[in-house]
């Protein structure tokens, strides 16, 4: 029940998204846009100006590109034995590689492990953000009506205010700007407010995704390699990784994350599966009120 109830808070929020979305009816856009463009970078930018660069960032990067990579690899040799088609295999890598991070994997790291995990899970944000942003981008158009060039996808990343944030985060903490009490108090009270409304983002986008009939045969196979599948892979990677325990554990829950909301918006965007993709986004993240308190038992949590 105590492991039940470090997820149970995250839901509760994705509930007032939904009953929200369901009972008022929001502007979806307007809303993700705030927290993606003002609310975001000021939580990148508060991480990374007070967290000091260590040996830990690279590990981070390190873990994020293997495990990408292998997520890929297992998704491509799983799509290949179910004879998959371009476009399915496209929905599949957008399903199974990318982890919601972000507005689910934070804020249950933050109930979890507290404030130290949480800048570490901010951490892995940024760069998961990155690697959607082009490997997903790239998945979603190969398996698209619409195509988009490597300098579209560049231009894209480049666009991103978390990552603006966080590089400027970076600068200033490398050559000492110290930045006065009261301004820090003002960047605090909007980065703390984008968690909670990237939250209720998604319990809004839970409430419109598409459950039109698909292969559910697919969605079983992805469920299964981003629950399951993921999570183990992470254990491996971290095994042989010099970090301490709680990043380790951070890395192992984020990995056991339900695929990614913005993965829906890239498929719709390239007509690349989209229901399959939103209907393995709703299962994975309906299923996970389950799993993640399995994987922060095996934690020890």
């Amino acid at each position: 029940m105590d492991l039940l109830m470090i997820v149970l808070p995250a839901f509760l929020i994705f509930l007032t998204g939904y009953v929200g979305q369901k009972c008022i009816g929001f502007d979806i856009k307007s809303i993700s846009m705030a927290a993606l463009y003002l609310m975001s970078p000021f939580l990148a930018f508060r991480t990374f100006y007070v967290n000091a660069l260590t040996m830990e960032y690279v590990y981070i990067i390190v873990f994020c590109l293997i495990l990408s990579l292998l997520l890929i690899i297992v998704v491509l040799l799983t799509g290949f034995l179910m004879r998959a088609t371009r476009q399915k295999m496209a929905a599949m890598i957008l399903g199974g590689v990318f982890m919601n991070s972000g507005n689910y994997g934070a804020p249950v790291v933050l109930f979890a492990f507290g404030a130290v995990g949480f800048d570490y899970a901010v951490i892995i944000m940024v760069f998961q953000a990155f690697l959607m942003n082009t490997i997903g981008l790239f998945a979603a158009s190969f398996g698209g009506e619409e195509e988009t060039t490597l300098k579209q996808s560049l231009h894209r990343v480049v666009r991103m205010p978390v990552i603006h944030g966080a590089i400027l985060g970076v600068a200033l903490q490398l050559i000492n700007v110290h930045i006065p009490s009261t301004i820090m108090d003002a960047i605090s009270l909007v980065a703390d407010a984008s968690i909670p409304t990237v939250m209720l983002v998604l319990g809004m986008q839970l409430a419109v995704i598409a459950t039109k009939r698909v292969a559910y045969r697919f969605v079983n196979s992805v469920t299964v390699i981003r629950m399951v599948v993921s999570p183990l892979l992470a254990v491996v990677i971290v095994s042989f990784m010099p970090i301490n325990d709680l990043l380790k554990e951070v890395m192992i829950l984020l990995a056991a994350m339900p695929a990614a909301a913005n993965t829906t918006m890239f498929a719709i965007q390239f007509g690349t599966e989209p229901d399959l993709v939103s209907f393995t986004t709703l299962l994975t993240t309906l299923l996970s009120i389950i799993t993640l308190p399995l994987v922060l038992f095996f934690l020890g949590v």
